[in-house]
C-alpha cells in the first residue's frame, strides 16, 4: 500500500501508510427500511471568470453526475440544503436552476428521491422586516420549487431568526406555509453551531423551550408535515423530541455526532436520516441500510462505527466549516477533479485537519482507491510547502 508524509496535530511530520479500501458496493442492494436522504454538495467550476467571492460558478455536469450516484446507492438527495453552501456561496437563483436540474435528473432514475431546500435567502435579514414580508419571501421560493414538481424542506430562516419578536411569530409564519403546501414537507431546524444567524430559532435560546414551540407547531400541522430534521448534534434531545412527535411525523437525524444509534433506534423507536456526512461516506451508508433493512444490526454498526469519528472531524468546530471536509472526500475519491470550492470556501480548513480527515477516511476504508487519494494528497501538501515523498 502506498505511503507518504503527513502533518501531526503537533505540526511534526510523519510517515502514513494507507490501509486497504473496504470496497463497497457502488449500487444499493436492495431497499431500506429507514428514509434516507443525503444532502448533497455542488462542485464549483474552476475556470470560470466569476470572482468566487462575489458570483457562483457551477459545474453542472460533474454535480448532477454526484447525485445520479447518490440515486444509485438507494440515497434520496436533499437538494440545495446547507451542504451544498446555501448560504455561503450558493444563492437562490443558482440554488434554483440546482432544483431544476435535479428534479430532471431524478426522471431516469426510477425510485429516486429529491427534496429541495426553501427559504428566505433572497431578502436581507432585517429586523425591521414584517412577519408578511418573511411569509411573503417563503412563499415566492414555495411556488417556484413547486412548479417544478419538487417536494419541499422548509429550511430555517435568517429572516424570521432577526425578526421574530417571540414563539408566537413562529407560529404565524409556520401555519401560513403549511396551510398552502402541496403535499407534506420537511420541516429543517438548523442549529447555530451550524449557522450562527439562526440563534434563538423558535423564540427561545434555551433548546428545550424552543423544541416546546416547534412541537406543538409541528402537531397541530401534522397532516402536512412528512417529518422534522434537526441539526442539534445533540442525541438525547433528538430522542427527546421524537418521542413527542405525532404519529406519522418521522424524526429525520440530522445528527453527524451520533447518526448510528439515533438511526437504530430503541423499543420506542427510530430516526430516518437526512444528513451532510452521507455525501461524503455515501457506499458505506448505503451498506449500512441495507445491512439494516436485512436484520443485520450488528453488521450495520461494524459498517458504521468506523465512521463516525471521520463525521465528527468533519463536523468539529467552527461546524459550518464541514463543508469543506465534505468536498474533500469527493476530490480525493475522484468525483470531481479539483479541490477548488464555491465562494473560495477550501481555504476554511487548514492542512493539520485535512491531513487528519485523510487518517480518518482511511480507517473508515473510505478511501476508494489508495494510489489515486494519495497522489491528490499529496498534491494539496505540496502547496503547503510539503514535500509528501510517494512511495509504495
Amino acid at each position: 500500500m502506498p505511503t507518504l508524509v503527513l502533518p501531526a496535530a503537533d505540526g511534526s511530520l510523519a510517515r502514513f501508510t494507507l490501509s486497504a479500501p473496504k470496497g463497497y458496493p457502488q449500487r444499493a442492494a436492495g431497499a431500506f427500511d429507514r428514509v434516507a436522504y443525503s444532502a448533497a454538495h455542488v462542485v464549483a467550476d474552476p475556470l470560470s471568470p466569476v470572482d468566487p467571492w462575489i458570483g457562483c460558478a457551477i459545474d453542472w455536469d460533474t454535480t448532477i453526475a454526484y447525485r445520479k450516484r447518490l440515486w444509485s446507492l438507494g440515497l434520496g438527495v436533499a437538494e440545495a440544503m446547507d451542504t451544498a453552501q446555501r448560504g455561503m456561496g450558493l444563492d437562490w437563483p443558482t440554488s434554483l436552476e440546482l432544483i431544476r436540474r435535479s428534479i430532471d435528473a431524478a426522471r431516469d432514475h426510477p425510485g429516486a428521491r429529491v427534496a429541495s431546500g426553501c427559504g428566505t435567502d433572497h431578502v436581507a435579514p432585517n429586523p425591521s422586516m414584517s412577519i408578511d414580508a418573511v411569509v411573503a419571501a417563503y412563499e415566492q421560493q414555495m411556488e417556484a420549487i413547486e412548479a417544478l414538481g419538487g417536494r419541499l424542506i422548509l429550511m430555517a430562516s435568517r429572516a424570521l431568526a432577526a425578526c421574530a419578536k417571540s414563539p408566537d411569530d413562529y407560529g404565524r409564519v409556520y401555519d401560513r406555509l403549511l396551510s398552502q403546501v402541496r403535499e407534506p414537507v420537511i420541516i429543517h431546524w438548523l442549529g447555530d453551531m451550524f449557522d450562527p444567524a439562526l440563534a434563538g430559532y423558535w423564540g427561545h435560546a434555551d433548546p428545550l423551550s424552543a423544541m416546546d414551540v416547534a412541537v406543538d407547531i409541528l402537531n397541530r400541522n401534522a397532516s402536512r408535515v412528512d417529518g422534522v430534521k434537526i441539526s442539534l448534534l445533540d442525541k438525547d434531545k433528538e430522542i427527546a423530541m421524537r418521542r413527542r412527535l405525532a404519529p406519522g411525523i418521522r424524526m429525520y437525524t440530522g445528527d453527524d455526532f451520533n447518526f448510528a444509534e439515533l438511526i437504530a433506534g430503541d423499543e420506542h423507536g427510530h430516526s430516518d436520516a437526512l444528513l451532510g456526512i452521507f455525501d461524503a461516506i455515501a457506499p458505506a451508508a448505503s451498506a449500512a441500510l441495507s445491512a439494516l433493512a436485512a436484520g443485520a444490526l450488528a453488521r450495520f454498526h461494524e459498517i458504521l462505527g468506523p465512521t463516525v469519528p471521520l463525521s465528527r472531524h468533519i463536523f468539529c468546530a467552527p461546524t459550518r466549516f464541514y463543508k469543506t471536509g465534505v468536498v474533500f472526500m469527493a476530490w480525493l475519491n475522484g468525483h470531481q477533479d479539483h479541490f477548488v470550492m464555491v465562494g473560495g470556501q477550501q481555504s476554511t480548513r487548514n492542512i493539520r485537519h485535512l491531513a487528519e480527515l485523510f487518517r480518518l477516511a482511511d480507517a473508515a476504508g473510505l478511501l476508494e482507491d489508495s494510489d489515486r487519494a494519495c497522489a491528490r494528497m499529496a498534491q494539496l501538501l505540496a502547496t503547503q510547502g510539503i514535500d509528501a515523498r510517494v512511495t509504495k
